[in-house]
């Protein structure tokens, strides 16, 4: 029995209050479905539901003496997969919601696989389709056992004909299924879960197209299905056939994935479950990208979705939080000048960043508390000593922390940090900037908001690189050296 969890963690939970607010669409009819669970008896029992990968409960309620009990609203639920959850909050049983929510549930937990339901015809079909597969399942399962146990080719090249031929038995049922009730919320479902079958690699004038097969897979991946219908997320497979497509069909390149999320998002807007869903889950994903430059992403969402009406979905922190990370990230994207750094060097002299001269220069944004920073900077600089310095490279390290300039000197002087430019903002040119209401402060322009923080640039002060780890540079910077 599995034990049931409810957990949603979205930007540290700043849009769950909006998302309780488009959770079930109104309606006048609502639902009622009646269930008799034995033996419980004067207890509460729940059904639940997928929001995408996480499970939430969708209702509850109180069985009486006999056993039974209703669930029951004035909002109808949200189409989809649903399950019932025994007071222990464990899974019993999947069942379908559909639009007609008026039936009822008879289960007897001895034997929690033989329940019934009364009153829907989807809920027929899928206990069909489903006894069918799981039958044909299992037999999969037991000839896969007998492969690996096998000792000799032949019994091997036997168990792997029979995998074969079980397994287009299986396909054939799920399309025949499909074939019959075309219209069926299980076909739909089954439309939802498949994946396209990559063709043979075709040859043409002569010459065999290897990429055909990806881009059949990929023009295909979301054939009959719509983007706006809510019963996507109710179900346990959407986001992780969403998370498949985006990692293995559409390229790294944040303009790429623009594209794509463009789409969805457009097509998804009316749909009043999935176009918050699809927002969040995007929004999430690239605001701390796992990639180098895909924060590109997030910007375009900010500006495209959030900036133009969709902050209605959020609450006042949320506007704030986003809109704030929005703004610090605007300044610092790859292939736009670096900001502006006229701070004091360590000897309180004026420092000026596009008054210095190198190929490279490397900025490395740090403070002296910081443990990682103190573990880092001296790899940095063993790194600069061993390479850097011969291709070029030119460090500026910005210490963002003015109360500890005495810490700072002691640990650079320390470590033996020389040939860098040290440098630092003053209180006074800090506080000069928040009194004159400067719109960004350096930490702002720079993102800075964890330690240490490095971004690389060009002979022309372009950022070339950022959010990388040492190392990532290091390979970085070598593999443009080799380059004309």
């Amino acid at each position: 029995m599995k034990n049931w969890i409810c957990l949603v963690i979205l930007l540290g939970g700043m849009f769950q209050q909006a998302w309780s607010q488009v959770k079930k669409p109104s309606t006048a009819t609502g639902h009622a479905i009646q269930i008799s669970l034995k033996p419980y008896q004067n207890t509460k029992i729940y059904i639940g539901t997928n929001y995408g990968n996480n499970r939430v409960l969708a209702d509850s309620c109180v069985l009486n003496e006999k056993s039974e009990g209703i669930f029951k609203g004035a909002q109808k639920l949200t189409p989809g997969i649903y399950f019932l959850v025994n007071p222990k909050y464990n899974i019993l049983f999947d069942f379908l919601v559909d639009d007609a929510q008026n039936f009822k549930i008879i289960a007897d937990t001895t034997n929690v696989s033989n329940y019934t339901i009364v009153g829907s015809k989807e809920n027929d079909l899928f206990k069909e389709y489903s006894a069918a597969v799981n039958k044909i399942g299992g037999e999969l399962a037991t000839i896969e056992n007998k492969f690996k146990a096998s000792t000799n080719s032949a019994d091997s090249s036997t168990y792997r004909e029979q995998y074969i031929a079980k397994d287009k038995e299986l396909k054939d049922k799920r399309n025949s299924f499909m074939k019959t009730y075309p219209n069926s919320m299980m076909s739909y479902l089954l439309n939802v879960m498949q994946r396209p079958e990559a063709p043979a690699i075709p040859v043409i004038n002569g010459k065999a197209d290897s990429l055909y097969p990806f881009y059949y897979v990929k023009n295909h991946f979301w054939d009959k299905v719509v983007f706006n219908d809510n019963r996507l997320i109710r179900t346990p497979f959407f986001e992780a056939k969403l998370d498949e497509y985006f990692k293995n069909y559409v390229a790294r390149e944040a303009d790429s994935i623009i594209e794509e999320v463009q789409y969805m998002l457009t097509v998804a807007k009316t749909g009043k479950e999935i176009y918050p869903f699809l927002l969040f889950k995007f929004t999430n994903k690239y605001i701390s990208p796992e990639f180098m430059g895909q924060d590109k992403v997030f910007l375009h969402l900010y500006q495209n979705f959030f900036a133009k009406g969709d902050t209605v979905l959020l609450n006042e922190a949320s506007k704030k939080s986003i809109t704030e990370r929005a703004y610090s990230m605007m300044a610092n994207q790859l292939g736009l000048p670096a900001p502006a750094l006229d701070i004091n060097t360590i000897d309180d002299k004026p420092f000026s960043l596009y008054k210095t001269a190198a190929p490279y220069t490397f900025i490395a944004f740090w403070d002296p508390t910081c443990s990682h920073c103190k573990i880092e900077i001296p790899q940095l600089d063993s790194i600069y000593k061993a390479s850097w310095k011969a291709l070029g490279v030119q460090i500026v390290g910005v210490n963002i922390n003015y109360k500890e300039i005495p810490a700072w000197k002691k640990f650079i002087a320390d470590n033996n940090i020389n040939n860098w430019f040290h440098v630092y903002q003053t209180e006074a040119a800090l506080n000069a900037e928040i009194a004159n209401r400067k719109p960004t402060t350096i930490r702002q322009l720079y993102d800075v908001f964890k330690t240490p923080t490095f971004y690389l640039l060009d002979a022309n002060k372009r950022i070339i690189a950022k959010n990388l780890t040492i190392n990532q540079f290091d390979d970085f910077l070598k593999s443009k050296a080799k380059k004309p």
